[in-house]
């Protein structure tokens, strides 16, 4: 098994008005009577792309896409710099989703993402466990302020060179310096040059971690259109440069809280980004979980990656 369904379109969608001049858009695909399951996308401010909806069976998933605040169809977007940020946080887009699943009449769901989603998944989890049926991550990520360290200065080790121009893309800072606040307060800069520049050295950096994986034949980052790479890099820097509004360790903290909920967790070992400690700790600290160790794996879902979370799927799709 590791074969995506067929694409498909949505039979419903909409702007949902969540507050503070916030819409965001949502999409449901598949069959209207299937298990309910939503996907919670990476970034923070990625946007959920189409392909996604391959991973679940039309015929017996009730698939709901949404793209989280700033990002993606939701309105305003991050890509404008009037765009104000402070009401885009954790416990906004915890809230937001709430509020989806209560407006689409779901009284349970399955939450599947990977990356920065899985952090949102396991907040929003974590607030609402009663109405979480399934959980299914891969790169899993808590985003601790020691992961967030790891990525944006720690893993410069395997990158030293690369890593220097990321520093040096934040002038004043030192190397132990908060590089990420700085390039927070640059992608708000009023000069539209210096928010460029900064947005291209941020994506830089990232496609240099991911390089190992995909070895020049793409820039997951650099390859975006110039508005959707300033609106992830503005949310991006702005969720990081705050820790994601969690206290140091709480979702793993709080994992006690997912007790009873199956999880299928999905991992590279050659994980840069997001390195395999975090999964660890998490299957340890819930105990529903299952982890699933991807050796020739890093954090872009790969062929085996894909399998995994495809039989995981189908695995809970015979689950009402």
């Amino acid at each position: 098994m590791g074969e995506l369904f067929p694409p498909i379109e949505p039979y419903e969608e909409g702007m949902l008005d969540v507050g503070e001049g916030n819409l965001v858009h949502w999409e449901v695909c598949g069959d209207p009577d299937g298990k309910p399951a939503v996907v919670v996308h990476g970034g923070p401010g990625s946007g959920c792309g189409t392909g996604i909806r391959r991973y679940f069976d039309p015929d017996r998933y009730r698939i709901v896409l949404f793209d989280q605040r700033g990002c993606g169809r939701s309105r305003p977007h991050a890509g404008d710099p009037a765009t104000d940020m402070r009401h885009n946080t954790t416990w906004h887009l915890v809230a937001d989703m709430e509020r989806l699943r209560q407006h689409l009449g779901i009284d349970r769901w399955l939450l599947y993402g990977g990356s920065w989603g899985s952090t949102l998944i396991l907040a929003y989890a974590e607030t609402y466990p009663e109405r979480v049926s399934e959980i299914v991550i891969s790169a899993v990520t808590t985003t601790r302020r020691s992961e967030l360290d790891w990525l944006y200065r720690g893993v410069g080790r395997f990158f030293p060179e690369q890593w220097e121009r990321f520093l040096a893309g934040a002038p004043g800072t030192s190397r132990d310096g908060d590089v990420v606040a700085a390039y927070a307060r640059l992608t708000d800069h009023p000069d539209a040059t210096v928010r460029e520049r900064a947005t291209a050295d941020w994506c830089a950096w990232e496609d240099a971690v991911l390089s190992g994986e995909t070895h020049g034949a793409s820039r997951p980052y650099g390859d975006r259109p110039p508005s959707t790479q300033l609106a992830l890099v503005r949310i991006c820097s702005h969720y990081f440069s705050h820790g994601a509004w969690l206290e140091e360790g709480q979702l793993l903290r709080d994992a006690h809280r997912l007790a009873g909920i199956p999880g299928v967790l999905v991992h590279g070992r050659l994980d840069m980004a997001a390195p395999l400690d975090t999964a660890w700790e998490l299957t340890r600290a819930w105990p529903d979980a299952e982890l699933t160790v991807v050796d020739n794996a890093g954090h872009v879902a790969g062929d085996t990656t894909r399998a995994q979370v495809l039989r995981a799927l189908d695995r809970f799709a015979h689950r009402r």
